[in-house]
């Protein structure tokens, strides 16, 4: 049975108690740390012949060159098309919401501008897109389209050139593996299509990571990766940052529901499982005034738990990582939410927008009884690659604005350089940079 953890606030181990559940390592296994860095060294020597390589030893797909593991546009759109009706209207739509927020967002945050002094001086921002990013999206059975969709739409809203795609495709039977047996899931080729992802190769992995990162003969160098991986494709991406960017390095998954009591029990038992079914080291957490309302969910826990197909994992989540918490009060849930500050962030509540302002730090927050976390995963819009493990206190969201850059625009007037290269030379002198001050001196009339 699956037993979270019950917390009081008003016990005196609160404190204690509530670090050691929340408490999660980002640390690295030794050993995956070093074979990644072999992997990416192995990559960036040999290329191509490296890639294929670790994607027959790993994922069991032999092919003799690049082309063979490369999905053409025609072969995505095949997969579209053969889609059930049902499918493909549901990919379209979640498609066509999560591009008009992301196309709101640019509009919001992603615009250039300037203006002038009374000098006539021009200061402003440049806001250009970056040319080629690469997006990670995990493959072989479990198949996740909504990664690409999250992933691609805002690079696309964003007018990057091209959008690179790995996905790994592991064999079927690795005994007789070539590229043809790959579990290439026509869902995530669909979603590919319609987000304008420019190529798609089936490999994954740290080799996938450096073969974006460093480029091949046949793979682009990118700017940019982003999309989530196993513990081999975040070491990797932490391995890569500054050659390239990257998104963010993400823990396991997570839920904190903020409940008054008026939500049905049941809906927010199936909340905390919904993020208790990705991993083991997911965590869900209750929070709650109502002591009564939190036996009632503990109840629906017990009674649904069987039902679930993956219940062994949800078990094993809410076990280790789960926890209840009574609190005083919903403003002191509100006050350990943001101490949290979690991936997902549910206020179940018949009055959401009266807390909705005590809340500082999540990386999505969904507002209201019928705003299930799910809803957001898929096709609500808003972007669902969100800062886990308490990072949402200074991280956002993947959107626009993580696949453009800003450029500061500076034209200063004649009139302008009198003033500011008096300036400019007093502190370059008080720096000691006598070269910098007599290029300001230089304009002074």
């Amino acid at each position: 049975m699956a037993k979270p953890l019950r917390l009081s606030t008003t016990s005196p181990t609160f404190e204690a108690d509530f670090k050691a559940r929340l408490h999660w390592s980002a640390d690295t296994d030794a050993a995956i740390e070093q074979r990644v860095a072999d992997i990416l060294a192995d990559v960036q020597q040999r290329g191509d012949a490296a890639v294929l390589e670790y994607t027959e030893r790993f994922d069991g797909l032999k092919a003799d060159n690049m082309a063979a593991l490369e999905l053409t546009q025609i072969e995505l759109k095949a997969a579209f098309d053969g889609l059930p009706a049902e499918q493909r209207d549901a990919l379209q739509a979640a498609a066509a919401r999560v591009r008009s927020y992301h196309e709101a967002q640019r509009r919001a945050s992603g615009e250039s501008w300037s203006y002038r002094d009374a000098d006539g001086t021009l200061l402003g921002q440049k806001v250009t897109p970056l040319d080629r990013v690469g997006i990670y999206v995990p493959g072989g059975k479990a198949a996740y389209p909504s990664s690409v969709l999250m992933n691609a739409i805002p690079a696309h809203v964003a007018g990057v050139s091209e959008i690179i795609m790995v996905v790994p495709t592991p064999a079927r039977d690795r005994s007789a593996a070539d590229a043809s047996r790959g579990e290439k899931n026509p869902l995530v080729l669909a979603a590919a299509y319609l987000a304008g992802v420019s190529r798609a190769f089936t490999i994954g992995g740290a080799q996938a990571v450096a073969a974006l990162a460093y480029g091949t003969a046949t793979v682009p160098a990118v700017d940019k990766i982003t999309g989530p991986g196993n513990a081999y494709v975040a070491a990797a991406k932490r391995r890569v940052f500054g050659t390239v960017g990257i998104d963010m390095i993400a823990g396991p998954s997570e839920i904190l529901v903020l409940a008054d009591g008026s939500t049905p029990a049941d809906w927010v038992a199936m909340d905390l499982f919904s993020q208790a079914e990705h991993d083991e080291l997911a965590q869900s957490v209750l929070l709650c005034p109502d002591a009564a309302y939190i036996d009632r969910v503990q109840a629906e826990i017990d009674r649904l738990l069987p039902q679930m197909p993956r219940k062994d994992i949800i078990e094993k989540s809410l076990n280790g990582r789960g926890v209840l918490i009574h609190t005083r009060s919903m403003e002191e849930a509100c006050a350990i939410s943001n101490r949290i500050a979690p991936e997902h962030l549910e206020v179940s509540s018949h009055e959401p927008h009266k807390w909705e302002p005590l809340l500082k730090h999540a990386g999505a927050i969904f507002l209201g009884a019928f705003t299930s976390e799910s809803l957001g995963d898929y096709c609500a819009g808003p972007n669902h690659v969100l800062p886990t493990s308490g990072t949402a206190r200074f991280s956002s969201p993947l959107g626009v604005y993580d696949f453009q850059k800003r450029s500061s625009l500076i034209e200063v007037s004649e009139q302008g350089a009198q003033t500011l290269g008096q300036i400019a030379s007093v502190l370059a002198h008080g720096e000691g940079l006598q070269a910098h001050a007599m290029a300001a001196e230089m304009r002074l009339k």
